[in-house]
């Protein structure tokens, strides 16, 4: 089986964004934040052509193909996170012994869990940002992996394992993520 041809993917870069590509790394600025990523698959290139950036392989097989797509998302996502910024919501769910949920440097403190003495811990990754307010938490940045790791650390730290979801609800709980119009 002989596989010819060539796979190329192009985004536009919005105005506004300063777009840099030094060897395998991109670095792109935006009025939300800055954004650094290596792409190191061997027979994938992203280059700067003009005010685009082109994902591409020559002579592609389909491990090339799949990598060229993934590419092209995590550039869009790095795109849109620097112009309009990600952002996770998260609700505080409890029935009786009521959380209190406070920022402690790059921690997000969770006391009183289900009554426990103990305070678990949460960490926040990156640039991200997180407010609270209320029974409600917002986290945001330009970093989508920053940005959902943080929450799914949040929500991890306010979980009881082994236990039935079910019966036992109190915890954080993400209800709602940013979502990118993809044109």
């Amino acid at each position: 089986m002989t596989v010819t041809g060539l796979i190329e993917n192009r985004i536009a870069v919005p105005e506004g964004v300063s777009v840099s590509c030094e060897g395998r790394e991109v670095g792109i600025k935006g009025p939300k934040g800055t954004l650094k990523r290596r792409f190191t698959h061997p027979r994938v290139d992203v280059s700067l052509d003009g005010g685009e950036l082109v994902v591409r392989s020559e002579y592609p097989r389909t491990a090339e193909k799949s990598m060229v797509g993934t590419y092209t998302s995590h550039l869009n996502n790095m795109l849109y996170g620097v112009t309009e910024g990600h952002e996770y919501q998260l609700k505080v769910v409890y029935s009786h012994f009521p959380m209190k949920v406070t920022l402690k440097g790059k921690q997000v403190q969770i006391d009183n869990y289900q009554g426990g003495k103990a305070p678990r811990f949460a960490d926040i990754l990156g640039e991200t940002q997180v407010k609270i307010s209320g029974a409600d938490l917002t986290v945001s940045g330009p970093d989508i992996e920053a940005c959902g790791q943080t929450a799914a650390n949040i929500e991890r730290a306010a979980s009881r394992r082994g236990f039935d979801t079910r019966v036992f609800q109190d915890g954080i709980y993400i209800v709602k993520k940013s979502q990118r119009v993809v044109e």
